[in-house]
């Protein structure tokens, strides 16, 4: 950590190399196990929603028009992901498709060339920071414990179309240019840039974007004349950017529509005022010729920003999913795995929390242990701001880990760079062996087996456990293809089912996990939870025709345990109702199949 940044150019084409190689091992290591997660989605029910959203973009489905037509009660709803994601997804199938003349081998192309694309556009910008955070031995234990992190983490997996990969490479990105800024003019602009677009692409990268920008003011406050012209292009960018995002993604009859969940007139008018008045800060002379100054100014800047949130947008400051009631809280949100927080995981899953925690603070106990007592650099305080905000995230929210293990590699490969650098110069077997621990307990790897490891030993004795868990969960295309053959329907499911249905068939789905689609999650509860009369008059009134089951999937044994005489308690015992008829070709898998006989 004794390096100082270096000129722009400085490796850059080696960094740019391990990252295009790192990317192709990874590629193989996918190949070498026949691109398994394109069949078996392992409930990344997100990703196959986006490919629906695409395929419907791509169909001609308005630019704007975001409606959910085939998900939900009649009419559908609305989802509040970005077009932004969509577009470059659908860009890759339309050329696919031209080229092979299959649109369904132009799909399979874009599911794994979109998330490999952002998987070495990430590792390159780690890779970069690395560098200029720990110098050049960083490179390489950036490289390796950086692949294995993103690796690990599953967003870059093919066919992982979510957004989270777009936002964790955007988040890189701003923080390594602006690590970059003082030595390369137009970086802060581009920061500023990819700031925007975090937030234009989801509200989940808020913490992240508001850190950076605290960071950059922070610099601002307390450096000189380099930093206020950073600020400056920063604010200039990120204003610019939100401005662009939202011209292009919000349709003009909503740009009053206030929307706390998706890119509106809220994000755009934060950013706005936030942007231009930190660039207004920074050029204007009057208002930082000294510290005192700048730090009048930043705090006006910034109450102006908490009180257009506070009066104009005050529904946008509570839980974002205060809309659900307690029962939808309880049977869903509360079981979504990537929206539990460490203290249940703790509790439930703690496997979990040595895989996903332990790196990230092993990364800050060290940047705050080496630092103690010297002076910051400016890589150290953006790095350990933005992973410091990260593992606040996570602690919240499982979700916030996927960056803070990304983050993490910065500070570790730091960390066995040092070591690399004294097992050179004594050439003593402690030291090497000191060495290898270093490199073991930095790659998240080790701790994932070790949970793994622990997992196993835990459920040893668990009977009735199944030699492929996953085959059961419905998890895989092939588990569709009775539904696929079925006429066109609306379906009765479990919410984890809806995704699915949608991707691997032509039918409808009452349910599905989004927090917008609230009456048709309700909906199916009711039914699931209720008496086999309660859910037939659901059934009839919303004219559903086929009821698909999962008895191995998670969310079935929630229902039947809260309701052990409720309608599907009674499905997975086997105990249809006169009005459902198993479909045959549906016997013996793992999603059984009932059609609705109408009454006579």
């Amino acid at each position: 950590m004794n390096a100082e940044n270096r000129p722009a150019a400085t490796g850059l084409k080696t960094e740019i190399g391990l990252a295009v190689i790192a990317t192709i091992v990874v590629l193989a290591l996918h190949a070498v196990g026949g691109f398994e997660t394109l069949v078996n989605f392992r409930g990344d029910n997100d990703s196959l929603m986006r490919l629906v959203q695409v395929r419907d973009l791509i169909g001609g489905q308005g630019w704007f028009d975001l409606n959910q037509d085939r998900m939900g009660p009649e009419g559908g709803f609305a989802m509040h992901w970005s077009r932004l994601v969509d577009g470059p997804i659908a860009a890759i199938i339309i050329a696919g498709s031209a080229l092979t003349g299959s649109m369904a081998i132009a799909e399979t192309a874009a599911q794994i060339l979109w998330p490999a694309l952002l998987f070495c556009l990430t590792l390159f910008f780690i890779v970069r920071v690395s560098r200029l955070f720990g110098g050049e031995p960083a490179v390489l234990p950036s490289v390796v414990i950086g692949a294995a992190a993103l690796h690990f983490i599953g967003v870059y997996a093919p066919g992982a179309l979510d957004h989270h990969n777009v936002q964790l490479m955007l988040s890189s990105a701003s923080l390594c240019l602006l690590v970059e800024a003082p030595g390369i003019r137009p970086a802060a602009l581009l920061s500023g840039a990819c700031a925007a677009l975090m937030l234009a692409v989801g509200m989940e990268t808020a913490p992240y974007v508001a850190v950076i920008g605290l960071c950059v003011a922070g610099l601002f406050l307390f450096g000189g004349k380099g930093d206020a012209e950073i600020a400056r292009n920063f604010g200039l960018g990120f204003a610019g950017v939100a401005a662009l995002a939202f011209l292009v993604t919000v349709p003009a009859s909503s740009w009053a529509v206030a929307q706390c969940d998706a890119f509106s007139v809220v994000q755009f008018a934060v950013a706005a005022l936030a942007g231009l008045g930190l660039a207004a800060v920074a050029s204007i002379e009057a208002a930082s010729p000294t510290r005192a100054r700048r730090l009048i100014s930043l705090g006006l800047l910034g109450g102006a920003v908490g009180a257009v949130l506070l009066l104009v947008f005050p529904q946008c400051i509570s839980d974002p999913y205060s809309m659900l009631d307690e029962r939808l809280r309880k049977d869903w949100l509360d079981h979504v795995s990537e929206a539990k927080s460490l203290f249940t995981l703790i509790a439930s899953e703690p496997g979990a929390v040595i895989a996903r925690y332990t790196t990230p603070l092993i990364g800050l106990v060290w940047m705050a242990v080496s630092l103690r007592g010297r002076h910051w650099r400016r890589p150290d305080i953006l790095v350990g701001a933005v992973l410091a905000a990260a593992f606040a995230v996570s602690v919240w929210q499982v979700r916030g880990s996927t960056f803070s293990i990304a983050f993490a590699v910065i500070p570790l490969s730091a960390w066995i760079a040092t070591w690399r650098q004294r097992a050179e110069v004594s050439r003593s077997a402690w030291v090497s062996a000191k060495m290898i621990a270093v490199w073991l307990v930095s790659l998240n790897a080790s701790w994932t087996g070790a949970a793994a490891a622990a997992a196993v030993a835990l459920e040893r004795n668990a009977p009735n456990a199944a030699e492929d868990p996953a085959a059961g969960y419905c998890e895989r295309r092939q588990d569709y293809a009775a539904l696929a053959q079925l006429p066109e329907a609306m379906v009765l499911a479990i919410s984890n089912l809806g995704s699915p249905i949608l991707a691997y068939s032509e039918h409808r789905s009452l349910s599905g996990p989004y927090h917008r689609n609230v009456e048709g999650y309700r909906l199916a509860l009711d039914a699931h939870t209720g008496s086999p009369d309660e859910a037939r008059t659901i059934i009839e009134h919303h004219q559903v025709g086929l009821v698909a089951v999962c008895p191995a999937n998670t969310e079935s044994g929630i229902y039947a345990k809260e309701s052990p005489d409720g309608f599907l308690a009674m499905l997975l015992n086997g105990d249809a109702p006169d009005w459902l008829e198993l479909v045959d070709t549906s016997a013996n898998q793992p999603l059984r199949l009932y059609r609705v006989r109408a009454r006579n």
